[in-house]
């Protein structure tokens, strides 16, 4: 069982998508995560990103792929692979195909965490982390003790630029325009995609989601 995790960003991809890998057996594969291991290993794919992170310029997407189908190919005799917020485009949900079609596996489906923007935009413009220790909070639903300051060391709290309001529209601009046709895509080649609100709790969403899996 192969399937896509999507949402955009802030919505919990992450968070329900380790959950679903660790209840499963399965692999959840991020990109980031694929790049970081490449260039900390320094593999052949890994020196190629690594020029292109060096040069301030996005990794291309043969380098990417690439790292995609070595995954693939040791996937062969898996419990499946959970592919978190990847494909992010059209020509990448291609690209995904053929891959998966080289190695003779399939996709089983498309999970879609539906959250509102401005639930988003009040999830991630609300979070700030410590610098020191590296805790982190959200002024909404999980507040520092004393207001702009780390329970656990007392260090003044920061928020990153990416996180800034109008940062995460931009982000959420972007996901509408190259994203979210990817999710059309799939239905246009009939491949399952369920919708799963996202603006609930943490294990409530992530009932729903194995309920979905497991029908």
């Amino acid at each position: 069982m192969n399937i896509i995790l999507f949402g955009a960003p802030g919505a919990g991809k992450g968070t329900q998508g380790e959950r679903l890998a660790d209840h499963f057996g399965m692999l959840k594969l991020s990109t980031g995560d694929l790049l970081r291991d490449a260039v900390k290993k320094g593999t052949p794919l890994g020196l190629e990103a690594r020029r292109f992170m060096d040069a301030g310029e996005l990794v291309a997407d043969s380098v990417i792929l690439g790292l995609v189908g070595e995954v693939m190919k040791q996937q062969k005799d898996g419990k499946g692979v959970i592919f978190d917020g990847f494909p992010r485009t059209v020509p990448q949900a291609e690209a995904l195909t053929r891959i998966l079609d080289d190695v003779g596996m399939k996709l089983a489906g498309v999970l879609l965490l539906d959250v509102a923007d401005d639930e988003i935009v009040r999830r991630l413009s609300g979070r700030v982390s410590c610098p020191s220790c590296g805790s982190v909070y959200n002024l909404y639903s999980d507040p520092p003790r004393v207001a702009g300051t780390c329970d656990r060391c007392g260090a003044t709290l920061t928020q990153r630029d990416d996180d800034k309001e109008n940062t995460v529209r931009r982000r959420l601009a972007v996901y509408r325009e190259q994203t979210e046709p990817v999710v059309a895509w799939y239905r246009a080649h009939d491949v399952p995609v369920h919708t799963v609100a996202g603006d609930r709790g943490v294990d409530e969403i992530q009932t729903d989601l194995r309920a979905v899996l497991t029908r």
